[in-house]
């Protein structure tokens, strides 16, 4: 390695918090770590959260790394597994003299000691070819480095894509000219009622399985290809819930994308889904009623079970009484107005609908994020709203949970993330999209038309 490349980073305790394997992400540099972060650390390690959890992590990460370790090999820089870089603690107090600032930061905050240790170091550093930098996820903290020239970065090895409109909506327009251009090689069967093509070409290369296609032409066409290869795929013509007659628990859909995220839902081979849109275009509702005919008309799954986030992210539900599906109902606003929506669709008499509603209340449950660790759900359609808000580890706890015949679909809008440390790039969302793409169980669409009242959209479009 060139020595004029070798960097020193000083990691911010938010970094760590946020994943507890970032000390093994630097390669073959250097890692500083201020005695205050430890002291952060420390503070934060109660509890049931994920966040303690990570802290607690990164403790006994720290602590496997010093045992049979002297003073001296503490100082000397503890040896990284898997990387030619080392651990370094901060050992010694920085006297004031080296900590003189440009600008003047109030005392008595971790930040601003962070900043004035990586300042010192910086100095110390400028006649060798160490390069120092601050890693901090504090957009506050960065700000305030770059004020005083202290070289700073976010920390970049959680983010799933460089560049988010590089993530795929799951949705391919096809020219007008499509069956012309590829009629030379095209196939077509059908299987009982359904209606295969097998299309040759370089046109399928970026197909995923269960990705849908659609030309708009005269006739719509619209499928969802079930084979993907390098240079062929075989698609299959969708049912069409467009139509009044073939409605889902009372509702049919109103756009190509919600015809498309219909037939996802309401498929036995598809084991996992993810809906990404802004709200109003149906996520929730198109969710539930797929749920609702598959649990209640055909017997596919034995409940429903629907959570998610509590803001702020992992934090416990607080002592409010009652049990945890009560705890949860403040944050169910979603599920409890679509709910409304498909209970009036229905042509019931008064009794019926009493009976409905009992029966709902039996087979849809309410649970907390806190709790879904170590379970395993079988033959449950489980609902994950407000998807975005979720870390890739989090993602991973609950997808984990499922058992066999459970379907899982996740749902969100990732323009309206409220989660700390969280972007785009970064969501467990994204991550669970981007990952989950060629495999042959899972599907993802992503919802852009907005189907409520004419006020919603005029406001939407204009404020």
């Amino acid at each position: 390695m060139n020595e004029k490349s070798k960097r020193l980073f000083v990691l911010d305790t938010n970094v760590l918090m946020h994943d507890p394997t970032s000390l093994l992400r630097f390669h073959e540099h250097d890692i500083f770590l201020p005695m205050i972060v430890l002291e952060e650390l420390d503070s934060h390690k109660k509890g049931l959260t994920e966040t303690a959890q990570n802290v607690r992590q990164v403790s006994r990460f720290l602590d496997d790394l010093m045992q049979n370790k002297s003073y001296q090999d503490i100082v000397s820089g503890l040896p990284l597994p898997n990387s030619s870089g080392k651990l370094f603690f901060q050992t010694k107090k920085f006297e004031p003299t080296e900590q003189k600032l440009p600008v003047s930061l109030p005392p008595g905050k971790a930040d601003h000691t962070i900043l004035r240790i990586t300042y010192a170091l910086q100095k110390q550093n400028e006649v060798t070819n160490v390069k120092v930098i601050l890693v901090s996820k504090d957009i506050n903290l960065r700000l305030k480095a770059y004020i005083l020239g202290i070289h700073v970065e976010d920390y970049y090895n959680d983010r799933v894509l460089e560049d988010i409109s590089t993530l795929h909506s799951g949705i391919h327009q096809l020219p007008a000219n499509f069956w012309d251009k590829h009629s030379k090689h095209l196939e077509s069967w059908k299987e009982e009622s359904r209606t295969f093509y097998k299309i040759t070409g370089q046109d399928t290369k970026h197909w995923y399985p269960n990705d849908c296609v659609t030309i708009d032409n005269e006739q719509r066409f619209m499928a969802i290809v079930r084979e993907s290869r390098d240079n062929y795929a075989i698609i299959e013509h969708i049912y069409d819930y467009q139509q009044p007659k073939h409605r889902v628990w009372g509702i049919h859909a109103r756009n190509p994308e919600q015809n498309f995220a219909l037939n996802l839902l309401m498929d036995p081979h598809i084991d996992f889904v993810t809906l990404q849109g802004p709200a109003g275009t149906g996520k929730t509702l198109l969710t539930l009623a797929a749920g609702l005919t598959q649990t209640l008309d055909q017997g596919r799954y034995r409940e429903i079970i629907m959570t998610r986030v509590t803001v702020p992210v992992g934090q416990d539900i607080g002592f409010l009484p009652g049990t945890e599906e009560e705890k949860m109902t403040p944050w169910m606003g979603a599920l409890m107005d679509n709910l409304e929506v498909l209970h009036n669709t229905s042509h019931q008499e008064s009794w019926e609908k009493s009976v409905t509603d009992e029966l709902l209340q039996h087979r849809i449950k309410i649970r907390s994020l806190n709790f879904m660790r170590g379970r395993t759900f079988f033959n449950k359609y489980i609902i994950i709203d407000e998807a975005q808000n979720l870390t890739s580890k989090q993602i991973k706890t609950l997808l984990t949970r499922a058992g066999l015949g459970t379907k899982i679909i996740c749902l969100g809008d990732l323009k309206q993330i409220d989660t700390p440390y969280l972007t785009e790039n970064t969501s467990g969302l994204t991550y669970a999209i981007d990952h989950f793409k060629h495999w042959n169980h899972s599907a993802h669409i992503t919802l852009s038309h907005g189907e409520r009242s004419r006020l919603a959209e005029f406001a939407a479009e204009n404020l």
